[in-house]
């Protein structure tokens, strides 16, 4: 893979939890879920006060996971590159990839996902359009742009 297939806009580093495992030993699938979240929350907010109103205003729509191997309590802690995928008017996806701690960034992900985020106006309880600045926000978090 090159360098700019392996480069993301974030990495967090987020512990795994022994509940976090199922019976057999696998990382739960909804577990999954709260770990991508935490990786998420620890980017937005790394990004600084100028994003806040992106952030404040960012909800989930839609979820997507791909599992390609096996991710357990010994893989901790998890290593989850992010990067924006794309944005519409009214919308964004991130990408993940999901390694182990032991795993290099440039190996193959034991879990690829994304999570479409809709912005809305808070107050009027509406989705909204993203701004001029917050498109180029989001150009700014593409894969290979790096922050």
């Amino acid at each position: 893979m090159s360098d700019e297939q392996n480069s993301y806009a974030f990495v967090a580093h987020v512990p795994v939890r022994w509940s976090d495992s199922d019976p057999f030993g696998h990382i739960n699938h909804a577990r999954i879920v709260t770990l991508m979240e935490e990786a998420r929350i620890q980017w937005l907010l790394s990004a600084g006060e100028e994003y806040a109103p992106l952030i404040k205003s960012a909800m989930i729509v839609h979820v997507e996971i791909r599992y390609q191997a096996q991710l357990r309590h010994d893989d901790s802690p998890l290593s989850i590159g992010m990067w924006i995928k794309g944005n519409r008017s009214v919308d964004f996806t991130i990408g993940y990839e999901i390694r182990g701690a032991q795993a290099p960034l440039d190996s193959r992900p034991a879990c690829v996902a994304s999570t479409q985020m809709a912005v809305v106006d808070i107050e009027a309880h509406t989705l909204r359009r993203l701004t001029d600045t917050e498109k180029e926000y989001l150009r700014r978090w593409g894969r290979g742009q790096g922050s």
